[in-house]
């Protein structure tokens, strides 16, 4: 069993001697709601965030608390449990100074159904103006609760799917993590230690971040940085025209493009796309569109309801058949045993 951390977040006798002078300051209390399966090393990307800035003050900055949802004792990811500070129910949030951050910690595993005890508590929390948060697909929770209609939101990859057929009111981002005035989500591990710093920038200043990240070696020039990018296409080391034909096939999944129109509204010549795409992926135009559509496929049959031969359409296929044939292909296994799988996991799970 994992103890808690709190000794952690008292100033070490040895801090460095360039500790950062502060006047009075106003402690920031932060709250995390540790979902079972939660992902352990996101959490503790964004909670060491915090336990660096109250090491590199004089003053501690940070008060931090975790909590389970039915129990004290919650199961990482890692089949580590950690103990917590209470339940969400024992959670008296009375005042807004009483917590300035509430964040929801998921995780790969992590149920993607509703929780009537949690959708209580971040409603109410809501209420009382304190600012929510999602680490990895935490905000998921925060939807099922209301909380991001009209709003965007950063989630993990494997459910964007899941995301946009359940909830159409929510903009879901193609970045790793998304900032407003009022939540702060992100969509992994690295993205939530980079979402946290983002907040501590937002809440102390750059001289903190700058601090911070000199302790953790994480300074890699990101401070300006918005957002992480989610897909390779976005990687600034790829040339410009194989980002931009790449941007293409990603618009273009339920009506694929030929190889022919993808070159022309890129501006370059076949033969020069072939050759981006053999020279920096390592595949052919042909090999990586209709990866791109099946990995599409792959989400939507094991994340939303769709009949199989609607999953075809929408991924670009107009044969079941062929669909289901190129599907086994590439994954070994067909399109209806991949759902079957998934029903059988929730049937275990419930």
């Amino acid at each position: 069993m994992v103890q808690r951390l709190r000794n952690r977040d008292q100033v070490a006798p040895d801090a460095p001697a360039a500790a950062l002078k502060t006047e009075a300051p106003k402690t920031i209390r932060v709250g995390f709601i540790l979902q079972p399966h939660f992902s352990l090393v996101a959490f503790t990307g964004a909670l060491d965030a915090l336990v660096t800035a109250n090491l590199v003050t004089s003053t501690p900055l940070f008060e931090y608390s975790t909590y389970g949802i039915d129990s004290r004792m919650v199961i990482s990811d890692l089949g580590i449990n950690i103990s917590t500070d209470g339940v969400i129910e024992n959670l008296q949030i009375q005042h807004r100074g009483d917590l300035d951050l509430l964040i929801v910690c998921g995780g790969f595993r992590c149920s993607l159904a509703s929780n009537p005890k949690l959708n209580t508590c971040l409603r109410a929390s809501e209420k009382l103006g304190i600012r929510l948060g999602g680490l990895w697909n935490g905000s998921v929770a925060l939807a099922h609760a209301g909380l991001l209609d009209g709003q965007e939101c950063a989630v993990h990859p494997d459910n964007h799917a899941f995301m946009k057929e359940t909830f159409p009111n929510v903009s879901v981002s193609r970045n790793t993590l998304v900032l407003s005035p009022n939540r702060a989500t992100c969509s992994g591990p690295v993205s939530a230690l980079e979402m946290m710093l983002k907040l501590l920038n937002q809440l102390k200043g750059t001289e903190l971040v700058r601090a911070v990240r000199e302790v953790l070696s994480c300074d890699q020039g990101a401070e300006s940085r918005d957002a992480i990018p989610l897909q390779m296409g976005d990687d600034p080391t790829l040339p410009e025209s194989l980002r931009g034909i790449m941007e293409l096939m990603r618009k273009n999944i339920d009506e694929p493009l030929t190889l022919v129109e993808l070159a022309e509204l890129s501006g370059v010549s076949r033969r020069q796309m072939e050759r981006l795409f053999h020279s920096h992926l390592d595949s052919s135009p042909s090999r990586y569109y209709l990866e791109l559509r099946l990995t599409h496929a792959r989400r939507l049959l094991t994340q939303t309801n769709e009949s199989i031969t609607n999953v075809a359409l929408a991924s670009g296929f107009v044969s079941t058949s062929h669909f289901s044939n190129c599907y086994k292909d590439s994954f070994g296994i067909s399109p209806s045993a991949t759902r079957a799988k998934v029903a059988s996991k929730k049937a275990v799970g419930a």
